[in-house]
């Protein structure tokens, strides 16, 4: 029988710690303030990205028999017909979330994100495309927090930036990676830690420029500003060399040593990284507190990854 703790494996619940940033650092960098129903779109990226965690299972259920038995399809422990219910479940709950959280144009963003997770996980991934299909996703995801707004865009290439590093380095889990490879996610992460912390500051300028409230007396573009600016880009600075540390260790050895357990290693690495990607994201629009937040999410996966064991959750 199912138990929920096979579901929540099949959906891999941990890793969907590091898609709850994606709307928010789409959000803020698209103006919003994330205040009422706008906090249920990092809940239908949980939803959206938890389908897709299970419609990879299915999709590769014939290939994990052989790769990765210990799954939970080919171990018996979820069946096929139960994974395509969770896949079901998860996208119509995500859209509903999408839809009343950013209304329209949330819901425009998310259905073709689902599209772009389906097409990933059933028709891209093996392909040499498979790393661009699935940056489109997450840049979606990005772009889902702001309604589309284009001053998201940014954002949402430096998150898909990042995500197609991580997703060519792990097509070397299984039988290990290649130097040239792990030199391209090197540098692919260094260029997403600059555009990062050194992006358009419009945001943040919107930010100040709306302030109607500054709880010192002091008028925002006078001291309050100056110190908001402070606070903000010493967050930036922490929150990009919090990513740098967290990528950068593990890729310097598959370039040194590309075998399958360092592109493992490196790959697991690279998606919990994506926090403090989006942590450097929000905190240079002046989204202290979302930035704080999003501290809190990445010490909580932190704590969960030195608890568990070493395993399969790519």
């Amino acid at each position: 029988m199912t138990s929920p703790a096979d579901l929540l494996d099949l959906v891999r619940a941990p890793a969907a710690l590091t898609v709850i940033g994606d709307t928010l650092a789409g959000g803020h960098a698209g103006g919003a303030r994330f205040t009422g129903r706008q906090w249920l779109l990092p809940a239908a990226s949980v939803l959206l990205y938890s389908g897709g965690m299970a419609l990879n299972d299915y999709a590769d259920r014939e290939l994990d028999a052989e790769e990765r038995p210990e799954r939970p399809i080919p171990s018996g422990r979820v069946s096929a017909g139960t994974a395509l219910a969770v896949v079901s479940g998860c996208f119509a709950a995500g859209l509903a979330l999408a839809a009343a959280g950013g209304g329209r144009r949330g819901l425009g963003v998310a259905m073709p994100l689902v599209g772009a997770i389906v097409l990933y996980n059933t028709v891209a991934k093996s392909t040499p495309l498979g790393p661009v299909s699935m940056a489109a996703c997450r840049g979606l995801d990005v772009m889902m927090g702001a309604g589309g707004a284009r001053r998201a865009a940014p954002a949402a290439a430096t998150v898909a930036l990042h995500t197609a590093g991580v997703t060519l380095q792990s097509r070397g889990e299984v039988h290990g990676g290649s130097v040239g490879v792990a030199g391209a996610t090197l540098a692919m992460t260094a260029a997403s830690a600059v555009a990062a912390a050194a992006g358009d500051r419009g945001a943040f300028d919107a930010r100040i420029a709306a302030s109607r409230v500054d709880p010192t007396g002091i008028s925002p573009t006078g001291k309050a500003s100056t110190a908001w600016r402070i606070g903000a880009t010493l967050a930036t600075v922490a929150a990009a060399a919090s990513y740098l540390a967290a990528t950068v260790p593990t890729q310097l050895r598959t370039l040194d040593d590309p075998s399958a357990g360092n592109v493992r290693t490196a790959t697991r690495a690279g998606i919990g990284a994506m926090i403090p990607l989006q942590t450097t994201l929000v905190a240079r629009t002046g989204a202290l507190g979302s930035a704080a937040l999003l501290t809190g999410v990445d010490l909580a996966r932190r704590a969960h990854s030195a608890r568990r064991k070493r395993g399969d959750v790519t």
